[in-house]
């Protein structure tokens, strides 16, 4: 069948390369795709000098721009990437908020719908849209066939930080996401049943409910390392609700686990999800989502979110 000539203009091209920037770290990923597999073709990463980078939705996130230039020009080289020009990049979680937002009760018109999601949208994120730049994708409707977004939202201020960065790289940058929105990815590979993402960070952790290829609902919790397991119990059972609400037959039932982060035990977050949902679940690692990693130093966790967002070339 002929590809559609509007696919063009109506569906974004994304780059196969994509960087990854935490408080600590930067990462960069070039992915190539053969029998369905998707394979590292050159990635690397970099130590970050502390304080460099502080995530923060509300103030600055860089202390020192130049210094950020050069470790990121240091990575491309050793990527051997330092021609590349379009980029797709993951910013740290505190640095980009994400939320479902729900329109309830009917509306009249698109304006209508726009002005009542404006208001959400300054009511989710502190903040006006017009200090904001957001992304949103429409969701499934839920049991009340109310219509409800994942928008992600960072202020400009903070995004013209990181831009004048990559301005000074002579990088043209088509895709800024939250690290959690590359880490799904590998989720939304349409398996059957549901598959769930928990994403730790400095501040807490973000879980991510994937049916088939649609996001089903998303929780950004912020809360100290002691508390972790406890608010742990309370996003699980949240999602048990929200499955058994929609469970219309065996196949949509929790059957993939990806966890990532080093401030998440594997194990313990197994043990958990099996209390919550009674069914076993061993964490996903690169292979079970296709994803082949040559041996060496770089680590799944390392470098997810930004193969995450390179899969988008296909």
């Amino acid at each position: 069948m002929a590809a559609n000539p509007l696919d063009k203009i109506l569906k974004p091209r994304f780059p196969a390369v994509a960087v990854g920037i935490e408080s600590d770290t930067a990462s960069v990923v070039q992915l190539d795709r053969t029998r369905g597999t998707f394979v590292i073709k050159r990635a690397a990463s970099v130590n970050l000098s502390p304080e460099l980078i502080r995530p923060a939705f509300d103030s600055p996130n860089i202390s020192d721009p130049a210094e950020l230039g050069r470790a990121l020009t240091a990575l491309l080289n050793s990527a051997g990437l330092l021609r590349q020009r379009k980029w797709s990049t993951a910013l740290p979680e505190a640095a980009i908020r994400s939320a479902v937002i729900t329109i309830e009760g009917a509306t009249t018109s698109r304006r209508e719908t726009e002005e009542v999601f404006e208001w959400k949208i300054e009511r989710t994120f502190g903040a006006p849209m017009s200090q904001l730049r957001l992304s949103r994708e429409q969701l499934a409707p839920d049991a009340n066939k109310q219509a409800r977004y994942l928008v992600n939202a960072i202020r400009l201020e903070v995004l013209a930080e990181y831009e004048a960065v990559f301005a000074s790289l002579g990088w043209h940058v088509g895709l800024v996401l939250p690290r959690h929105a590359g880490e799904e990815q590998w989720l939304r590979n349409g398996h059957q049943g549901d598959g769930l993402l928990l994403t730790a960070h400095d501040e807490g952790f973000t879980a991510v409910l994937v049916r088939a290829d649609r996001i089903l609902t998303l929780r950004s919790v912020f809360c100290d390392e002691a508390e972790r397991d406890d608010e742990l119990h309370r996003v699980l059972l949240f999602y048990r609700q929200r499955t058994d609400a929609g469970k219309q037959d065996e196949t949509t039932s929790l059957n993939r686990l990806l966890v990532v982060g080093e401030h998440l035990d594997k194990a313990r977050v197994a043990e958990i999800a099996e209390d919550t949902f009674g069914v076993r679940l061993k964490p996903l690692a690169a292979a079970d989502v296709g994803l082949m990693i040559p041996p060496g130093d770089l680590g799944f966790d390392t470098i997810a979110a930004p193969a995450g967002l390179a899969r988008l070339a296909w």
